[in-house]
């Protein structure tokens, strides 16, 4: 049966195009051609219904994937980047680097290095010159849209903090003003490199990582007054008060302490742009009440996740199907309480994706930013050995590149979903297919399903008076376009 070829009952018949990743092997491909099977779905799209508008898709920057891109042949390096952020690959618009070394760094680095440089006259990024920046500039280049890059610290250099170590500790008072300074002088150093920062989270994780890597503590109100009263004032005086700000930066499950705390009144959500937000806390929930709470508090900021990734696992070479079945855990099985292990149950790598993101949209995220965009067949480097999965695998010995199907789940929203979209109502008769749908700037609509399960379901797709019919396959993510009228 094809989508255009539908018996129309009435209405008239909808041209759509249908791109589907299987795990029978389609990777974003486009089909025309569909066996009708019993399990009948109707999604009933609602275009003057609209929600949040979208900020973009993307991943992270990182020291690792830098350093494995420059490792490659120059195809493979061109080939990557162009995947990631040309018209025709993935066209990846919102994205992520660190400031100073993170865990995906090679060692720990800082841009502060002489201690006691209360001023910074030593502030130097000299680190980022051979890999990071090199990355950034390419991918610009290969990006015809252009996209937006946040930054987050993951450690004041140890000399700034209450325990002179890259991990935990806190701030010390006195640095303040130097942390905030350090902002600005980030923005000054990359415009200087002609790279454009859109903004900033404030910390990664500032609860910690449970002291193995690069991290600084803040609680919700030493957070809250940093920003109200150093760094939001610093880069307003500096000429960068139109940075982008977002706080907290960790999972979910702490949302309700954090934007409470945040937007306490005027003079502190002044300097908030937005929250960040990670998905660590569940392999499986997106925390659709915590999310929802996160709007209400705040319905006319941001609402972005920053992070997200399948941790530790070495992520397996060449082989598909692994990233469709139920193999994978996470580092939270390690350190979840014995109540709270139910969280994190082995889940499919792309189940997992698909799942949080679409759950995500239908909850008024506007933005979802993945982890590292390379790693090699161990899942690192990284100085920790805290290995994880990427959408894009590399063996730099052999000159190999392998586009896992976490590349293509990603590619479902990021291609598809443009900046300046609106979320749209969706009516679905099925609450076990996960749908969302927005309408793009260009007026064009793009529906993305996702079926988990293992049978094909028959989807009846509605707007207004117009119907198109076709089957999603079991273990399935389809994007389906509809052109503008």
């Amino acid at each position: 049966m094809s989508c255009n070829d539908t018996k129309t009952s009435g209405k008239i018949r909808m041209e759509v195009s249908i791109y589907e990743t299987s795990a029978k092997g389609n990777k974003l491909t486009e089909v025309t051609e569909f066996q009708k099977v019993d399990s009948l779905v109707t999604l009933k799209l609602n275009p003057e219904i609209s929600f949040q508008t979208i900020t973009g898709f993307g991943g992270a920057f990182t020291e690792s994937s830098a350093y494995l891109l420059n490792k490659l042949s120059k195809a493979n390096r061109k080939l990557i980047l162009n995947a990631y952020f040309s018209k025709e690959g993935a066209r990846y618009s919102l994205t992520r680097t660190h400031m100073n070394s993170c865990d995906f760094s090679l060692s720990n680095y800082s841009y502060t290095p002489v201690e006691n440089d209360k001023f910074l006259e030593y502030f130097t990024i000299e680190e980022d010159k051979d890999d990071l920046i090199p990355m950034i500039k390419d991918a610009l280049l290969a990006s015809e849209d252009g996209f937006k890059i946040f930054a987050s610290p993951w450690s004041a250099a140890p000399w700034m903090k209450d325990n002179n170590s890259w991990v935990g500790g806190k701030l010390l008072p006195k640095y303040y003003d130097t942390w905030a300074l350090f902002f600005s002088k980030y923005l000054d150093a990359y415009k200087a490199e002609g790279i454009d920062i859109w903004g900033f989270t404030v910390e990664n994780e500032p609860h910690g990582n449970g002291n193995n890597w690069e991290s600084m503590h803040f609680t919700p109100k030493e957070m809250t007054d940093f920003v109200q009263f150093y760094l939001g004032p610093k880069l307003e005086a500096d000429g960068y008060g139109d940075k982008v700000i977002l706080g907290y930066d960790q999972n979910r499950a702490g949302l309700k302490e954090w934007v409470d705390e945040m937007y306490r009144d005027e003079a502190s959500s002044k300097y908030f742009h937005g929250t960040a937000i990670h998905w660590y806390e569940s392999t499986y929930d997106y925390f659709p009440e915590a999310l929802q709470y996160a709007h209400k508090k705040a319905p006319n900021k941001y609402l972005i996740e920053t992070e997200g990734c399948v941790d530790s696992e070495v992520p397996h070479w060449q082989d598909d199907a692994w990233y469709w079945k139920k193999e994978a855990t996470d580092w939270g099985w390690d350190w979840a309480s014995e109540e709270e292990k139910y969280l994190h149950p082995k889940y499919a790598p792309v189940n997992r994706y698909a799942r949080d993101i679409i759950g995500c949209l239908n909850n008024w995220v506007d933005g979802w930013v993945d982890w590292n965009m390379v790693l090699d067949r161990q899942g690192g480097p990284n100085w920790f050995e805290n290995w994880c999965v990427a959408p894009v695998i590399v063996d730099p010995d052999a000159d190999e590149v392998y586009f896992t199907p976490i590349f293509y789940t990603m590619a479902h929203f990021s291609k598809y979903i443009r900046p300046g979209a609106k979320v749209i109502a969706l009516e679905n008769s099925d609450e076990r297919l996960m749908a969302t749908a927005v309408q793009n700037p260009d007026e064009s609509i793009a529906v993305v399903l996702f079926n988990e399960f293992e049978t094909p379901k028959s989807i009846s797709l509605l707007l207004y008076d117009k119907i198109t019919e076709f089957t999603i396959e079991a273990q399935a993510i389809q994007t389906i376009v509809i052109p503008k009228k």
